[in-house]
């Protein structure tokens, strides 16, 4: 085998007696993109899923889960109030262009969070369009939600403000219609705290979407077109899932 030629670069590495290992010259820092994956997702995700991997892989899951979510939570109390404004009415815009949307005749959407897409010119446009707009009940101390019928956009004045700060219909509020309990839902537009390029979201930790949308499933309509919101800061490399995580048909964001 022929000898290696000398080199005139350095090897990486390399040590000298008395001195520190060399760092390798030819390896430069990647700088990450503004609103790229968060430092919790920047890992991709190996792990089993618990079913496979045991209870171990398990706890490595929701401690992977609750890592990205106080990453992610961290990105969003740093955007300011006029940048969640102006990305949210870029979405507002795409939304009611998109032809899902155009297409769709009952519609559930969030009614939003200060850390959320703000929703409020969708449904408006909603109730302009002539379309029928279903918003979340969600029952506390358990993973069950409806989706009941607004009567028009200044409804929503009507609604309970709940100690999770989220306007919604009030237990006792019998009147309105159950999305299910009639022609089922053509559109659902979902919050979350993180999602990946791949439809993988991570909510806030209830299953309140997962849950409805398995019920979504056996109805007579199927399961709806599913679309969710997100400010670029949102957007992740990978978002860790298990086999019971309903995977989001789209994701819309600035530069989606």
């Amino acid at each position: 085998m022929a000898a290696a030629q000398p080199s005139e670069q350095r090897p990486c590495g390399r040590l000298t007696p008395g001195r520190p290992r060399e760092p390798c010259p030819a390896a430069p820092r990647r700088r990450r993109p503004r609103g790229e994956a968060c430092s919790a997702a920047r890992l991709t995700w190996r792990m089993e899923r618990p079913g496979e991997g045991g209870e171990m892989a398990a706890a490595a899951l929701r401690e992977a889960k609750r890592a990205l979510r106080g990453e992610l939570r961290r990105r969003l109390r740093a955007l300011g109030e006029a940048e969640r404004q102006r990305q949210s009415r870029l979405l507002s815009r795409k939304v009611i262009g998109h032809p899902k949307y155009q297409d769709s005749k009952r519609i559930a959407i969030f009614l939003s969070m200060p850390d959320e897409i703000q929703t409020e010119e969708i449904i408006k446009d909603i109730f302009k369009q002539g379309k029928e707009c279903f918003i979340p009940r969600y029952k506390p101390q358990s993973n069950h939600m409806d989706m009941l019928k607004l009567s028009s956009a200044e409804d929503i004045s009507s609604l309970t403000l709940t100690s999770w700060n989220i306007l919604q219909p009030s237990d006792d509020d019998s009147a309105r219609e159950e999305a299910l309990a009639g022609g089922g839902l053509d559109l659902i537009f979902m919050p979350g705290l993180g999602f990946d390029k791949k439809g993988n979201r991570l909510g806030r930790g209830k299953g309140y979407y997962d849950t409805y949308l398995e019920r979504c499933m056996k109805h007579p309509s199927g399961k709806p077109y599913t679309i969710a919101l997100a400010f670029r800061e949102q957007i992740c490399e990978s978002v860790p899932v298990t086999e019971n995580d309903v995977q989001v048909d789209e994701i819309l964001y600035e530069g989606s």
